[in-house]
């Protein structure tokens, strides 16, 4: 059996200026923050607010563990938390991060963000601005 999935929703995230913690009992901790930035999907569009984080911590030279935590807002003025945590091995994976995505959000036409099982690739954005782009799938 082969796993299926839709790719449900897009973001274009824009981040500030990386602010180093250091060396932690568990990683080096950089902290980045998420500035704002928009989205769109199937019957979903909006844009990121600012004030969230991405907790990014290097394992060691290879390895890379992300851990964001932000927020949404649709055009028609629902907000959605996103919580988005993934890993990166260099040794085995290309520049893209594979994500594990979950959202909170109240009753009502977004809801269907509490219920699936997705997943998302998460790389730097390919233009002048300090960036993300996350790609979240949803799975049949």
């Amino acid at each position: 059996m082969q796993l299926e999935a839709d790719l449900v929703l897009e973001l274009d995230v824009e981040v500030g200026e990386v602010q180093e913690v250091g060396k932690t009992p568990e990683g080096f901790l950089r902290l980045i923050p998420i500035t704002g930035g928009t989205f769109k999907g199937i019957n979903i569009k909006g844009k990121v607010i600012s004030g969230g984080y991405d907790w990014n911590i290097a394992l060691n030279d290879n390895e890379a563990h992300v851990f964001a935590k932000y927020a949404l807002q649709t055009d028609d003025g629902v907000y959605i938390s996103v919580e988005n945590e993934g890993y990166l091995d260099s040794r085995t994976q290309d520049s893209v991060i594979k994500t594990n995505p979950r959202f909170q959000v109240a009753d009502g036409k977004y809801d269907w963000l509490r219920s699936g099982v997705f997943v998302g690739s998460l790389e730097a954005a390919k233009n002048e601005k300090p960036g993300i782009c996350i790609k979240i799938y949803m799975m049949k």
